[in-house]
């Protein structure tokens, strides 16, 4: 089992930044790709970012150029810094690892964009 907690979400107004972290704990020898998930209210969870072990990103086409996803493997974190914030960028951000025993889940974290 891996355990995940999140920390770093808030309000803040657009054009701001925030930087979302997740630690994870417990069996993470097993941990391959570490992410970042966002629900907004009325919509379907969506891939934001993911890191593999060996640094290779992906984004959605939403944030690329204002996020950047970070991992410190020796820390066991995933780092997650959103800049020029949108007010659609609001919604509840999950951390999420691919383990070799399957997919584990951040409690979430909520991002607000709003003046």
């Amino acid at each position: 089992q891996v355990q995940l907690v999140e920390s770093g979400g808030g309000l803040v107004q657009p054009g701001g930044s925030l930087r979302l972290s997740c630690a994870a704990s417990g069996s993470i020898f097993g941990i391959n790709v570490m992410g970042w998930y966002r629900q907004a209210p009325g919509k379907q969870r969506e891939l934001v970012a993911s890191i593999t072990s060996g640094g290779s990103t992906n984004y959605a086409d939403s944030v690329k150029g204002r996020f950047t996803i970070s991992r410190d493997n020796a820390k066991n974190t995933v780092t997650l810094q959103m800049n020029s914030l949108k007010p659609e960028d609001t919604a509840i951000y999950y951390c999420h690892v691919s383990t070799v025993w399957g997919p584990f889940w951040g409690q979430g974290t909520q991002v607000s964009v709003s003046s």
